[in-house]
């Protein structure tokens, strides 16, 4: 910001780096030594690691202001807790720098790393940057300090870089891990055994390496598996490199066997999948799907794809687990959920014949088309309902109309997956002709094309007025039962829902 008063000092937050003196920037240690004033702060027995990486720089004559924390982990009586301690010890620090801007001095508040990224001096920016000309001086973060020391890239190609907070809870931390690409865990300390557990729920254990007190006295690096829980700092990170793959040939499991995992990608793009999908998505050496939904999947460097037509489910699930008999970590991908109507049956199938029942699958969830479908249009899933294909290219149309009679006699909502295609035209007026028989012609129905897409459009229609030529292979349909509403709310957009209670007979 400019100057408004020219009377008034001017307030820096300067970044010292991670802890070497050395890599402090020119910018940082001009201005530490032309400083009026020094802030620093410090836990209660006094020691500033911020002032003992600036002494070097520091001249005669500077006041320094040392911001003792009232406390750290420990429990207060305060009555706003623990954070409400922390924020009027910041408001009592603001003002004491306040006090020597007003009258003309120069302060530079110390913070070690990166002023803005976790650090302490954010605070002191917060409350002081709009009355004070400011400048932040950036400094070399704990990542890339960590990362230097590592000799290993963070990030290559088109991967992420997640910056995650030990502290946040356990369950969170195992998503957050699973999902990232590359990421940095910061903040350890006691938080070291909750952070241990999630890299190893997240399958990342064995990829992360430990990084204590880089470019400062007492520096140690490890592979985190190493490192005993007792002896870890809060000046220390995790860290999940790059996954590109290295210049050598992928490492085998030692038995020679890898494992097949099924991912559901849901039913469009990234924005549908879970962290656990994403994870296993990064971590395999080979992707094997049918080609459109293999395309919704990032390309990774080092990565194999293995594309095939929609129709050979049993070839793709014997091909993915030849690979993984090999040694390689397959995913087999699937588009909504494997589960449901898709390739986590023909993976087991196979996978339960002799030759393969030592190879590992797991099945990883997706959300269902049924599902996206239904938040699309407001809740008509809302009471049971049942799940049919029309699909009849695996089971007789017979065995499909007497599953819609019994779904429909029990009233229940349903959704049917698999309407029609260019070889099957006929299936969709067939079953709105055989519901239609316990149905009132006015029941609400959800047609669903394309949902998350780009082409993707959703009608309300009821089951008299159902149109076959309007459904293809990308549509799915919810049917309502009797209890279900569509009701037309502001904007004159209708919305379905089914009720939850169902009435006494």
């Amino acid at each position: 910001m400019t100057d408004r008063q020219t009377t008034t000092g001017r307030l820096y937050g300067v970044g010292l780096g991670p802890g070497d003196p050395s890599l402090v920037t020119v910018r940082a240690a001009e201005l530490i030594g032309k400083a009026d004033v020094v802030a620093y702060h410090s836990a209660r027995h006094g020691r500033s690691i911020a002032r003992s990486i600036a002494e070097r720089y520091l001249t005669s004559g500077q006041i320094e202001e040392k911001l003792v924390y009232p406390l750290t982990v420990e429990t207060t009586d305060h009555p706003g807790g623990y954070r409400g301690a922390l924020d009027e010890f910041y408001e009592e620090a603001a003002a004491r720098l306040a006090a020597h801007l007003d009258a003309g001095r120069d302060v530079v508040v110390l913070a070690e790393g990166d002023p803005l990224f976790y650090g302490s001096y954010q605070h002191m920016h917060k409350r002081l940057a709009h009355r004070y000309p400011t400048e932040v001086v950036p400094g070399v973060t704990s990542v890339s300090a960590a990362a230097a020391r590592l000799g290993q890239p963070l990030t290559e190609a088109e991967e992420t870089l997640t910056v995650i907070p030990g502290t946040l809870p356990e369950e969170e931390l195992t998503a957050r891990i699973a999902s990232a690409d590359s990421a940095v865990i910061m903040k350890l300390g006691r938080t070291f055994p909750a952070v241990r557990r999630a890299l190893e729920r997240a399958g990342r254990l064995d990829d992360a390496q430990y990084v204590e007190r880089a470019f400062m006295d007492g520096e140690r690096i490890a592979p985190l598996t190493e490192v005993d829980e007792e002896s870890v700092p809060y000046f220390s990170v995790a860290v999940l490199p790059s996954r590109v793959a290295p210049l050598e040939p992928v490492v085998r499991p030692a038995d020679g066997v890898g494992s097949v995992t099924v991912v559901g990608t849901g039913p469009a793009g990234p924005l549908w999948l879970t962290p656990e999908a994403r994870g296993a998505l990064a971590e395999a050496t080979d992707l094997v799907g049918y080609t459109t939904y293999l395309d919704r999947v990032p390309e990774r460097p080092g990565q194999r794809r293995h594309g095939s037509d929609n129709k050979v489910e049993s070839e793709r699930a014997e091909f993915a687990l030849d690979l993984a008999r090999r040694g390689h970590r397959v995913c087999v991908v699937s588009s909504g959920d494997p589960g449901v109507f898709a390739m986590a049956t023909a993976v087991l199938e196979v996978a339960c014949e002799p030759d393969y029942r030592d190879v590992p699958v797991r099945i990883v969830p997706g959300m269902t088309a049924a599902h996206a479908a239904a938040s699309r249009a407001g809740a008509p899933l809302g009471h049971d309902y049942a799940v049919v294909s029309l699909s009849d290219r695996l089971k007789p149309w017979d065995v499909v109309a007497k599953r819609l009679r019994a779904a429909a006699e029990a009233d229940l909502v349903l959704a049917l997956y698999n309407p029609g295609s260019k070889s099957r035209t006929t299936q969709v007026g067939q079953a709105r002709d055989v519901l239609l028989e316990y149905r009132a012609p006015e029941t609400p129905v959800v047609m669903a094309r394309d949902v998350g897409g780009p082409t993707e459009r959703i009608r309300i229609v009821r089951l008299g007025e159902l149109d076959p030529a309007l459904v293809d292979m990308r549509t799915i349909l919810l049917i309502g039962s009797s209890q279900t509403q569509a009701v037309e709310r502001g904007g004159g957009v209708e919305v379905v829902w089914t009720p939850r209670r169902y009435p006494e007979p």
